[in-house]
């Protein structure tokens, strides 16, 4: 397969010398009056002069240092955010198998040449995915099918992501952007101790059931990992464009590792493509918000979050940021938000989402009005507002970047749990994704993170799970000034809730906006306060949230939220001090 010609001119004009161009405008208009007399226009990138740079340098917020060092390569021979950010993904690919992925997917929010867009390439579920798939023949829910092998797995939309994305914005040849991802993978890359852990953890549930261990047994603390399997695949998408993961020998191999045993086809891989949508966007505080519509549902609960808490200024004044009032109030904000969440949201393509209503500002001033300090937790059932609830998974990852141009991109994409559903490509060395525990299995179930929904997000063929991946950008002035995102399930939108609010509230630096305490809470189970190991909500403050009525619980996951904000001319990265990630300006 070769790729479409329409990358050809951006390639050959990229070939060019300066003085070869020169001498073929010469050529050109040669020519044009030998054959009429009219001098031919000179091609419209000859007379283009590059654009001047917006911002002081270009900077990145990522989960690894091997990203950053991507990064900057990419940036040193000329490419852009896109290009960027496309080789961090497939670096990620490489470097952090448990959750950057080529076998799964996850959304992008852009700003590019004072325009924002949306990406959408969230995973589908396959044509013989059904309602009932994952019941056995009396109705009842076959524990772990939708969470480990074969059956987990959702049509993957990762590569068609970063395909799509770099073609229509990218300045590098595809080439180029891939080529730090396939050293590491050929080379090796040194494993941290983080990643062994989450190794070990996740061979515990795949032990016996997959082909994991097959490939992923020398993931050990200092040990130089290599992968030349996919290494071959990565060349191969290099050289013949991102839809050979689809139509090539790449997606031979993923149908054979499926047949007998799984659902998806060749034929759900031909037909996969990832969308364009309207990103959603809404004023807050000064500034205008580019979030992440549907199929997630982190950018409508942003909003919604953002919005009620600007309504209700006045309960929140003189309150201390991360007191037992204030986490009281937040709760009950969130109630809502979640209620919304498991009523309407689903796949905008299969289900009507009222997206507008949800984020009008009179529907959530009276959602707000709701909201009482002296409320009793649990006292009255929290309903969905327009009528008539919970963690996914956390193993997803993300990055920020935006270049010196003034373009940015947040990108957030996940296998959804750790190491996905364990099911390794034979021949192929990546991962697939367990996308379909993210549908509502059975009505009225919850996914194994707990989430529970509604009709929209049942299994159906060819529908995209509801998703809490948030990618998010804040403008100012139509100029870029806050970069952000998180993994974390369904606490990625209250993370980034509280981040943003540490920013522009609480007027934090990023370092102190991101080491700040963080807690969750998400409509059922009720009355239930989530706190981070990083951070635990301890002493006093306990006891004054358990004589409110709220029962605490420890939560594994920290997060990881990459932002970058810019001030000026001055971008400034920050990385989440509960990972390993690096803020890096680049130069």
């Amino acid at each position: 397969m070769s790729v479409p010609t329409h990358g050809a001119p951006r390639a050959l004009f990229a070939s060019l010398s300066s003085s070869r161009i020169a001498r073929a405008a010469v050529l050109c208009a040669a020519f044009g009056v030998l054959a009429g007399g009219a001098v031919a226009p000179a091609p419209a990138l000859a007379k283009t002069a590059p654009p001047k740079p917006a911002l002081d340098a270009s900077a990145v917020a990522v989960p690894d240092r091997y990203s950053a060092d991507t990064a900057q390569q990419i940036f040193a021979a000329g490419g852009n955010a896109v290009d960027a950010a496309v080789a961090i993904a497939f670096t990620l690919a490489v470097t952090r198998p448990d959750a950057g992925n080529i076998g799964g997917g996850g959304f992008m929010t852009l700003f590019m040449d004072g325009k924002p867009y949306f990406l959408d390439y969230r995973e589908r579920a396959p044509q013989q995915a059904t309602r009932d798939t994952y019941l056995d023949d009396k109705g009842n829910l076959v524990p772990g099918m939708s969470v480990v092998g074969h059956r987990a797995v959702g049509v993957p939309g990762t590569v068609e992501g970063m395909w799509e994305a770099q073609q229509r914005f990218g300045k590098l040849k595809w080439k180029q952007v891939l080529a730090p991802a396939i050293r590491y993978a050929t080379d090796g890359f040194e494993v941290d101790p983080s990643l062994q852990q989450r190794r070990d953890a996740a061979a515990k549930n795949f032990a016996g059931k997959t082909n994991f261990d097959a490939y992923f047994s020398g993931l050990k603390a200092g040990a130089t990992f290599r992968q030349p399997e996919l290494a071959q695949t990565l060349s191969r998408i290099a050289g013949d464009g991102g839809r050979e993961f689809y139509e090539g020998r790449t997606a031979d191999q993923i149908a054979r590792q499926m047949y007998g045993h799984g659902l998806v086809t060749k034929q759900d891989l031909i037909q996969y493509k990832a969308v364009w949508r309207q990103p959603l966007s809404a004023d807050w505080n000064g500034y205008r918000v580019i979030t992440a519509p549907p199929p997630s549902s982190g950018g409508i609960g942003l909003i919604q979050m953002l919005k009620m808490k600007a309504d209700l200024k006045p309960a929140f004044d003189g309150i201390e940021l991360n007191s037992a009032p204030y986490i009281h109030l937040i709760a009950q904000i969130e109630d809502r938000v979640f209620a919304d969440r498991q009523r309407y949201l689903g796949d905008p393509d299969a289900e009507k989402v009222p997206a507008a209503k949800l984020i009008d500002d009179a529907y959530l001033a009276q959602r707000a009005g709701e909201v009482k300090p002296d409320e009793v937790p649990g006292a009255t059932p929290v309903k969905a507002g327009l009528g008539d609830a919970l963690p996914e998974k956390a193993q997803t990852t993300h990055f920020s970047v935006v270049d010196k141009w003034g373009n940015a991109v947040s990108n957030t994409y996940t296998l959804n749990g750790d190491f996905g559903a364990g099911v390794v490509v034979d021949g192929g060395g990546f991962l697939l994704n367990d996308a379909m525990d993210d549908f509502v299995t059975k009505p009225g179930s919850e996914s194994a993170g707990g989430v529970s929904g509604a009709e929209a997000n049942t299994v159906a063929p060819g529908r995209r799970p509801l998703s809490s991946m948030t990618p998010t950008l804040l403008l100012k002035d139509n100029k870029v000034a806050l970069v952000i995102g998180t993994p974390g399930g369904s606490r990625i939108l209250t993370s980034i809730f509280q981040v943003m609010t540490n920013l522009y509230d609480f007027n934090m630096a990023p370092t102190d906006a991101l080491a700040a305490m963080r807690f969750h809470h998400q409509l059922l189970p009720q009355k239930t306060i989530y706190f981070e190991p990083f951070h635990p909500v301890t002493g006093e403050l306990a006891e004054q949230l358990k004589a409110m009525g709220y029962t605490l619980e420890e939560q594994s996951f920290n997060g990881d939220v990459q932002l970058i904000r810019v001030e000026g001319t001055a971008p400034e990265p920050a990385a989440d001090p509960r990972g390993v990630g690096v803020g890096r300006v680049i130069r």
